[in-house]
């Protein structure tokens, strides 16, 4: 759990649940993993100290996090595990997206490599009547912070459209798994994380014309860490072109640690490719969904007294509006 994250397309780390198992080739170089190394032998992080990247728990007294980062922000769910990994309890997940619903000045960005548990859980015709209970029972535990206030819509409706339910998809095969799937599952905004890419990729059924059923963001990134796997040029440009062609947004994470640029693989400098500076000029394109941009942009231009003011109307209203 981070204030301030080092992932380029967002801006802060929500981690209710921690420790994970390997579904894809895509983990097979898990960044979290990679950290786990770390954390699980220094005592002073007491959720990791000691414990096996495999051993997924939940952690209570970490959900009420979002409530107390006053600023608006984008907010990465879930770093270091996976939302709906079967051993994460309904009843958890539920208490997970009532702090979500309950925080309508964050943005929400959930990925996930299990698309059928989070379209099955998301498409329970008991979900909103079980996060309302969750929402209350919260509302009790923090008098001070005006919840009461904060309407609870339907998770699954246009309402919430602060909460990005995404996938991710590292190859065609993974894509033509994940994709239906995802395009099945009852949200208001859908993203993909092409993270690690390892393979070239077609969208092309998540990015048609259907708006009730489309993609709504695509990010896209090369593999880092010791081990990389080749990262190519041509395919982040096949995504962009995709991306352009659907007029969908796209956001170029990271070149990689093995980044080929069709004729030599490379080692930038940045030792995850993370540097726009060293990577073509056509692909020095960090876009998001046109409604963040609109609504950050706006926010940027005001006084820390009108922020203060819009936020405390969130907290009323149930969601953040901020005038042009």
């Amino acid at each position: 759990m981070s204030d301030k994250s080092g992932i380029a397309w967002t801006n802060s780390t929500w981690n209710p649940v921690t420790g994970c198992t390997k579904v894809s080739a895509g983990c097979k170089h898990c960044y979290a993993e990679r950290d786990w190394t770390r954390l699980g032998v220094n005592p002073k992080a007491a959720d990791y100290f000691g414990r096996a990247f495999t051993d997924v728990q939940t952690h209570a007294h970490r959900l009420d996090q979002p409530l107390r980062w006053r600023r608006p922000r984008r907010i990465f769910v879930n770093s270091m595990s996976d939302l709906f990994h079967d051993r994460v309890p309904d009843l958890f997940i539920d208490q997970v997206l009532a702090i979500m619903m309950l925080s309508p000045q964050h943005t929400f960005q959930v990925l996930t490599k299990r698309p059928e548990r989070m379209r099955a859980y998301l498409a329970d015709p008991w979900l909103y009547d079980r996060v309302l209970e969750a929402a209350n029972n919260i509302r009790r535990a923090h008098p001070k912070i005006r919840l009461d206030e904060v309407p609870v819509d339907n998770p699954t409706t246009g309402f919430a459209r602060h909460i990005w339910w995404g996938v991710s998809v590292e190859n065609q095969e993974t894509a033509d798994a994940r994709l239906p799937i995802l395009l099945e599952t009852p949200a208001a905004v859908r993203w993909v994380s092409l993270e690690p890419l390892l393979g070239p990729v077609d969208l092309e059924k998540g990015l048609g014309p259907n708006p009730t059923a489309k993609i709504a963001w695509v990010v896209c990134g090369g593999e880092s860490g010791p081990g990389a796997r080749v990262f190519r040029v041509e395919w982040a440009r096949e995504i962009l072109r995709q991306c352009r062609a659907a007029d969908v947004p796209f956001f170029m994470k990271q070149m990689g640690a093995a980044f080929n640029d069709g004729r030599f693989t490379l080692r930038l400098r940045h030792r995850a490719g993370a540097d726009p500076g060293e990577w073509p000029e056509d692909l020095r394109v960090r876009e998001y969904p046109r409604q963040m941009n609109d609504t950050m942009r706006r926010m940027a231009r005001l006084t820390d007294s009108e922020r203060r003011e819009i936020l405390s109307n969130a907290r009323i209203k149930g969601r953040l509006h901020v005038p042009d």
